[in-house]
C-alpha cells in the first residue's frame, strides 16, 4: 500500500459533507447557539427557518428571529434581524468552532419559537449556487472552483499529516531517551546496591573471622 493511498484513506472522512439538521426552541429573551467544528478552506452552507405556529396565518411579529453565525474569533458571517427565514454560506478560513445563534424579542408571557436549521459543511458541500450569486459564475467556473477547494483541502490534511508524524516522531524520540537514561540509571542502582550488600557481607563475615 503506497503512502499516497494511506493518506487518501486517511483524509477521505473529511471529504464527506457532514450535515446537521436540527428542530430546536428558541425561547422569549433568550440567545440560543448551536456549534459545529469547522476545518480551513471546507465550504458550510446553512437553512433556517421559523415553524409557524398558526399555520395558513401570517407569524407573528414576537416569533420573528435574529440570526447570526460567527466564528470563535468573534467574525460574524451572517447577521438577519427580524426574519421568518434566511440562508448563509461561506468559505471557512479558521479551524475552529463557528456558531449559529438565534434570539427572539422579549416577550411577555415568554413564548417558545420553533426553529428548524439544516447546516452542511464539506469540501462538496451541496449547495454551493446559493452561496453565489444567480448567474455569477458558469457552470465550469463553478466545477473548476469545486475542484481548486478540494485541491487546497488535500494539501492543508497532507500538511497537517506531516505535521502531525513530525510530531510524534519527535515525542518518540524524547521518551526513547528518557527510558533510555532511566534504564541506565536502574541499572546503576542495582549495581550500587549488589556493590554494598556485598562489602557489607563481606564486612560481616570478616568481623565473625569466617573468612
Amino acid at each position: 500500500m503506497t503512502v499516497e493511498l494511506v493518506v487518501f484513506m486517511l483524509i477521505l472522512p473529511y471529504l464527506s459533507t457532514i450535515t446537521k439538521s436540527i428542530r430546536f426552541n428558541v425561547e422569549s429573551g433568550v440567545t440560543k447557539c448551536i456549534a459545529e467544528d469547522l476545518r480551513i478552506n471546507s465550504m458550510t452552507v446553512g437553512e433556517y427557518s421559523v415553524v409557524n405556529p398558526n399555520e395558513g396565518q401570517p407569524l407573528p411579529e414576537h416569533h420573528k428571529i435574529y440570526a447570526g453565525v460567527f466564528a470563535e474569533n468573534e467574525k460574524r458571517f451572517h447577521d438577519a434581524r427580524g426574519v421568518e427565514s434566511g440562508q448563509f454560506g461561506f468559505k471557512v478560513v479558521e479551524d475552529g468552532k463557528h456558531f449559529a445563534c438565534f434570539a427572539t424579542i422579549n416577550h411577555k408571557p415568554a413564548v417558545n419559537t420553533t426553529v428548524d436549521l439544516n447546516w452542511r459543511s464539506g469540501v462538496h458541500t451541496e449547495g454551493w449556487s446559493k452561496v453565489v450569486k444567480k448567474g455569477s459564475l458558469e457552470a465550469m467556473e463553478l466545477e473548476l472552483k469545486k475542484l481548486e477547494v478540494t485541491t487546497n483541502w488535500i494539501h492543508e490534511e497532507m500538511l497537517y499529516l506531516r505535521e502531525r508524524e513530525q510530531q510524534m516522531l519527535k515525542q518518540n524520540m524524547k521518551t526513547n531517551s528518557i527510558m533510555g537514561w532511566s534504564s541506565l540509571l536502574s541499572l546503576f542502582l542495582c549495581l550500587s546496591v549488589a556493590g554494598l550488600q556485598v562489602w557489607h557481607l563481606k564486612s560481616f563475615f570478616e568481623k565473625k573471622k569466617i573468612i
